[in-house]
């Protein structure tokens, strides 16, 4: 393994967003439809942008959607958290030489409330946001846009998230996935070149 650049999804791998997730996407289905689903329901839309999530659940204005959902969201903000070890997990890398990177859902916006509030956006020399390509995972278009800008070669690149789409974005651009087993459901159900059971097990394979 000769990696060099390291890309981390968000969700689900650094942050734990899954209460935010699940009670913004219930609540923000409720004030369209009337209807009162239970949030375990939405657990299939860990990872995907919400222009996509919300036409699948039958809400065709995605964007007014999208935008009461970051009002309901940002309610949530509190119940955020990185996992355990992660911050220590991306210095430890950063001082062994590694470039670490960013491929996530997140508008630049998201990206910008959420996750900058950790004070870790130094360690990463690249951020690709879902609204800096063409189209979101599980294309490729992300993690491409990523080796363009990083001027990565596929060969040295790996990716690292918690949900099948992740691991098609990656498979689909060419390099190697590796699963965030900590923070995906049903993992035994997502092809992966490497399954990584905790933050900590991140250092021990790199």
């Amino acid at each position: 393994m000769n990696y060099r650049h390291i890309i981390f999804d968000i969700d689900g791998t650094m942050l734990n967003t899954e209460t935010a997730d699940l009670l913004a996407t219930q609540e923000t289905v409720f004030q369209l439809t009337g209807e009162k689903k239970d949030p375990e329901e939405f657990r299939f839309a860990f990872g995907i942008p919400n222009s996509v999530v919300f036409p699948m659940l039958g809400i065709e204005d995605a964007e007014k959607a999208s935008l009461m959902w970051a009002e309901n969201y940002r309610k949530y903000h509190s119940t955020l958290r990185l996992f355990d070890g992660m911050e220590n997990v991306l210095k430890e890398l950063k001082n062994r030489g590694y470039i670490l990177g960013i491929v996530t859902s997140k508008s630049r916006r998201e990206f910008n409330a959420d996750f900058v509030a950790f004070g870790l956006e130094s360690l990463f020399d690249t951020v690709i946001c879902v609204d800096d390509s063409p189209r979101p995972k599980p294309n490729s278009d992300p993690v491409l846009e990523y080796l363009k800008r990083a001027n990565a070669e596929k060969s040295e690149a790996i990716y690292i998230g918690d949900t099948a789409y992740d691991a098609q974005c990656a498979h689909a651009a060419g390099i190697d996935f590796a699963l965030a087993v900590w923070g995906a459901h049903n993992p035994e159900k997502i092809k992966a070149d490497y399954y990584l059971k905790s933050p900590a097990e991140v250092l021990s394979f790199f």
